[in-house]
């Protein structure tokens, strides 16, 4: 119940002080009782007594004011806030903000990437987010318009669990890219981090949306945020969906892969991030670690001590004691107290 007693310390040590006066008084006390509860009377001779003893009852009676005695001191104990040092390191760090703004219109789902482009897009973005346990990172999708799937959050369970329910066909199909970028910097708004990052991902054209991509580019240098931009795409034809059936199935074929190559490089310069061509699986898996090594996060350990509460345990003993004084007293020795 007790903790090791070198990592025991104590809150409110001058009250330990009065351990001593607990034992003197009652010390005091118990010879007093001992001496009403046992006359003494002379007699010429106890040879008839020998061999008696000291009856059970007798003993215990003279000896029930020693629990009480125990059980003040424990309780005095427990006033004086017994607490366990735990040495602990807290890890800090300068404080990344990243949000990962990743388009999901049905060309994304083209075979590619195995399986598709989404798959492995979302995939890396796993990994890479479980080689950053101590930064915020959020979650924007977008096609032909965008929204927030998880904000800024250091819950990264949570994070992984709206990723891996990202899918197309969530809203009006096209790519949005202005929108993408501006609802990713929307969420980096109020964000106080010292470097605020957007990993941009898509494997189109701009041809939706209500905000210009250049203006949301401008909306990211006025709010100080990085942009990485990641064309996904091989180069020359791709399997891709082409069309869909009544019955809701879409038809693949080949197509020429079309990125705006220009407009990604742009935007990546003017908010002083780096553009990156993922053609594979593999050329994806780099650039995240590429990203993942230009945004590292410097960490800051810091040695502390952290201290939990232990008066109950004292507490407890001395409830006990007094239990079985208090039971002792008028179940067995039954006399008046």
């Amino acid at each position: 119940m007790l903790s090791s007693l070198s990592n025991i310390t104590f809150a409110n040590r001058w009250v330990l002080y009065l351990i001593p006066a607990v034992v003197v008084l009652g010390g005091l006390w118990w010879l007093f009782l001992s001496k009403r509860a046992f006359p003494s009377i002379k007699l010429s001779t106890t040879s008839a007594f020998a061999g008696n003893g000291t009856p059970f009852r007798a003993m215990m009676k003279n000896f029930l004011p020693v629990f009480r005695i125990a059980a003040i001191s424990f309780l005095v104990i427990a006033l004086a806030r017994p607490q366990i040092l735990h040495d602990e390191e807290k890890v800090t760090n300068e404080g990344i903000d990243i949000v990962l703004s990743v388009d999901v219109s049905t060309s994304m789902l083209a075979k590619d990437f195995s399986p598709n482009r989404l798959e492995a897009a979302k995939k890396e973005a796993m990994n890479f987010i479980d080689g950053r346990p101590h930064d915020r990172i959020g979650l924007v999708v977008f096609s032909g318009e965008s929204f927030t799937q998880c904000p800024l959050t250091v819950d990264h369970e949570i994070l992984k669990t709206q990723l891996k329910q990202i899918k197309n066909g969530l809203m009006e199909d096209g790519t949005a890219i202005g929108m993408g970028l501006a609802t990713a910097v929307q969420r980096l708004k109020e964000s106080e981090s010292k470097s605020k990052v957007i990993i941009l991902m898509t494997d189109g054209v701009n041809n939706k949306g209500l905000i210009d991509p250049s203006t949301a580019s401008d909306i990211a240098i006025q709010y100080k945020a990085r942009v990485y931009t990641v064309g996904i795409g091989t180069n020359g034809k791709a399997m891709t969906p082409v069309a869909m059936t009544p019955g809701g199935e879409l038809i693949f074929d080949y197509a020429d892969v079309q990125i705006d190559e220009p407009l990604l490089r742009d935007i990546a310069k003017k908010t002083g991030g780096k553009y990156f061509r993922a053609t594979d699986n593999k050329k994806l898996k780099d650039i995240y670690s590429q990203i993942d090594q230009l945004e590292k996060t410097k960490i800051l350990v810091s040695a502390f001590e952290r201290k939990t509460e232990n008066f109950f345990p004292f507490a407890l003993i001395a409830i006990v004691l007094l239990l079985f004084e208090f039971l002792m007293r008028y179940l067995i020795v039954k006399s008046i107290p």
